[in-house]
């Protein structure tokens, strides 16, 4: 793939998930991406057990490599002077600085806006928060599953009819990567107001601000209609029968997504042996379906559990309209589609480990993106501080003194 973003020196200083996505995003699109981490404790996600996932488990860090891909690593106590010190010399051969560090932190170890900025003028700042930098929540800590889950509607959207309480995020981490793209994407066009007028900028973004970007459709809904909540959705009684979720003889699961019922109603029927639903005067049109849609679903409902899954995909694949079967994450890594199109890499590890990673869902000149895998703690500090000047006796001293690792 094109590397767009080669010649990119990017500087990480954050934790656990969201700007870690971003810079990953980053590190994809081919920029050199170098992560600042504590020299004794580094970055907590590397022991971080999320969803039954236990650090370790098939002889990777699943977490630590899902968000730190392809980045290089530097062990620099940023609260030791000599450690500030080798930190503004990578600021300085920089061209983003991005942190999800929060605003009184930021402030105390001297790496906000104001300092990073008056080291390296034309750098891109930028900042990954849970609330954003204004209001009486700027300098309280989040994660996906409040900021970007809990307070945006999404869990209760989600949240089936019959549940006595909103369900948790689909996924570790689910929020952190999306959000993590919407960081990734802003630095990218303020590397492009630079390069049009040499001038830096600080981009913000926040798990706040992508949850409601995702529920935006949602809350403009329940607007105009004065609703705490849309309508949730009730299979027995969709608008469309073809736009719903149909379950198989061996309790898989078909999902019909043809939203122009009348014009893919015909082939359907020819598809699935029932070519008298075509002249039938309660199913024949959108309209009579609609008047009829119980009965439509319950004729819909008994022709899928005739027959498995396996039959379901042949016949379907014989008609135009939009279909799905519904994968658990597992199956998905058994979809050619996916994989022909580049959207897995398998990265592999030297204890002969190997991981599917997703590569970051934009590709350039119609080429996939090679990953590799996420450094070890501290790997490159030296490399790092001698193309910076240092030489190796003053590297080992900042190692004794505990300002690098």
């Amino acid at each position: 793939m094109t590397k767009v973003l080669q010649g990119v020196r990017v500087l990480e200083v954050a934790l656990y998930g969201f700007v870690p996505a971003a810079a990953s995003a980053l590190a994809d699109w081919g920029a050199d991406v170098i992560k600042v981490e504590h020299p004794e404790t580094g970055d907590p996600i590397r022991g971080l057990a999320a969803f039954g996932v236990k650090p370790g488990d098939g002889g990777v860090t699943m977490l630590w490599e899902v968000l730190n891909r392809g980045k290089r690593c530097a062990g620099i106590d940023i609260a030791h002077p000599d450690g500030y010190e080798a930190l503004m010399a990578l600021v300085d051969q920089a061209d983003v600085f991005v942190t999800n560090f929060l605003g009184p932190a930021r402030q105390r170890l001297r790496i906000d806006a104001e300092h990073i900025r008056a080291r390296n003028p034309r750098i891109i700042y930028a900042r990954g928060t849970g609330h954003g930098v204004r209001g009486p929540d700027a300098d309280r800590g989040g994660f996906d599953g409040i900021s970007y889950w809990a307070r945006t509607g999404l869990a209760t959207a989600a949240m089936p009819k019959d549940y006595d309480y909103p369900i948790n995020l689909p996924g570790p981490a689910v929020g952190d990567i999306q959000a993590g793209l919407n960081l990734a994407g802003g630095i990218c066009a303020a590397l492009y107001h630079r390069a049009n007028t040499g001038e830096g900028a600080t981009v913000d973004a926040s798990l706040l601000s992508a949850g409601l970007w995702a529920m935006q459709s949602t809350i403009a809904g329940s607007y105009v209609t004065d609703r705490d909540h849309l309508p949730k959705g009730d299979r027995r009684r969709p608008g469309n029968p073809l736009a719903n979720v149909y379950r198989t003889a061996d309790d898989r699961f078909v999902f019909l997504a043809m939203l122009e019922a009348d014009r893919y109603w015909p082939g359907f029927c020819r598809a699935v042996s029932r070519p008298e639903w075509i002249e039938d005067p309660q199913l024949a049109t959108a309209k009579g379906r609609y008047q009829n849609i119980e009965h439509c679903v319950q004729l819909l409902d008994d022709l899928f559990a005739e027959h498995p899954l396996a039959h379901w995909k042949t016949v379907l694949s014989r008609q135009d309209g939009q279909w799905s079967i519904v994968q658990s994450p597992r199956e998905t890594l058994s979809d050619q589609q996916a994989w022909d199109n580049g959207y897995f890499s398998m990265v592999s590890y030297d204890n002969d480990a190997q991981l599917p990673l997703v590569p970051v869902p934009v590709q350039f000149d119609e080429t996939a993106t090679d990953l590799t895998r996420a450094p070890a703690h501290g790997e490159h500090t030296d490399d790092l501080l001698r193309a910076c000047g240092y030489d190796d006796e003053t590297i080992l001293n900042l190692k004794i003194t505990g300002a690098i690792t």
